[in-house]
């Protein structure tokens, strides 16, 4: 398919944001039919967590999902776009191989997941105890770029499960959906709490707002989502979410109740108090245990989606609570962010 024969209509989607850099910037004048897409060079040169490597790699990875506006949908397959996102991907891949923490059994790294530290300095901590409200707004703008389409990066590996894991892995997405209802479906519940601070909850609407270290917990998911190979550490990174989720949404929902935040943001995060403590022990012996017993050569995959997910999720903590401690704001300040107040 080459990439000149575009759509004549325009698709529906949020707008592209400002580049980051170089690589960035290739792959948006690309998506434009304006040049070329970057090149070797370029992409070699990028910060592997910085801003303009995750912005290039999330733009890669949105076509995926609902797109851009302006964007024809053929991109998605678009031969020479794809190659772009297998040397962004090696690069992000290679590095989070290298550094994540590295656990040496599943059953070790899933011990350390429940066991909740006695001085907790995590941001559901810091938001809990004394987070003001701009902070939690800052929180929920940069949450958004993934809790608007949540559930659906981790249902990229349905097709690749079967047995215990497959119908284990289905009853906790339906549960993410909303159970049949879509006024339940958690996007939606999210959608509600960001209505609740003042925020708007367009899809997308905060990609320029977004850190990198944010951008790079929602690329996780769709790294992961996406290759087949990878679907043992999409298993450990679900594992990784739905296990920490509890203790960490009770956390929220004070804040949000401190802060005075609304009723329908201490409603998302209540709700998840309850349905994910269901969740972490259909995660961990259907989902986790099902796979296993079909797979275990998939083992240190599982313990590899584990330790990723709280390097990368350490590092968007040490993003916003290092500027908060500092009175800063901890949103990517771009040519449309408009700082302190959330727009």
């Amino acid at each position: 398919m080459a990439h000149d024969v575009r759509k004549a209509e325009e698709d529906e989607g949020p707008r592209l944001p400002s580049a980051r850099g170089p690589v960035s910037a290739a792959v948006e004048e690309y998506l434009r039919g304006a040049g070329p897409p970057p090149g070797s060079q370029d992409i070699a040169g990028a910060s592997v967590y910085g801003d303009d490597l995750q912005l290039a790699l999330y733009l890669c990875y949105e076509l995926h999902y609902r797109g851009f506006a302006g964007v024809p949908e053929s991109c998605e397959w678009d031969p020479d776009l794809l190659r772009v996102r297998a040397a962004l991907e090696h690069r992000f891949l290679t590095a989070l191989r290298a550094d994540a923490p590295a656990h040496d059994s599943v059953e070790d790294a899933l011990a350390d997941l429940l066991v909740e530290p006695v001085d907790g300095d995590g941001v559901s901590h810091y938001l809990s105890a004394e987070g003001e409200l701009w902070q939690v707004r800052e929180y929920a703008a940069q949450r958004s770029l993934y809790h608007l389409k949540e559930a659906d990066p981790h249902a990229w590996v349905l097709p690749r499960l079967w047995g215990r894991a497959k119908a284990g892995m289905a009853a906790v997405e339906f549960d993410e959906y909303g159970g049949g209802r879509p006024d339940r479906v958690h996007a939606r519940l999210f959608a509600d709490l960001m209505t609740d601070l003042g925020l708007d909850t367009t899809y997308g609407h905060y990609l320029d707002q977004g850190a990198a270290e944010a951008l790079a917990t929602v690329n996780l998911m769709s790294l992961l989502g996406l290759h087949r190979a990878l679907r043992g550490a999409l298993v450990g990174h679900f594992a990784a979410v739905e296990i920490t989720s509890s203790p960490a949404s009770r956390r929220l929902a004070d804040a949000m109740r401190r802060t005075g935040a609304g009723p329908a943001a201490e409603h998302f995060y209540d709700e998840h108090v309850e349905a994910d403590a269901v969740h972490e022990q259909v995660v961990r012996h259907e989902v986790v245990g099902g796979l296993l017993a079909e797979e275990p050569q998939l083992a240190p995959d599982v313990t590899f989606g584990i330790d990723v997910t709280g390097h990368l999720e350490d590092r968007f903590a040490d993003r916003l609570l290092g500027a908060w401690r500092r009175g800063r704001t901890s949103l990517h300040q771009g040519p449309r962010s408009v700082i302190p107040h959330i727009s």
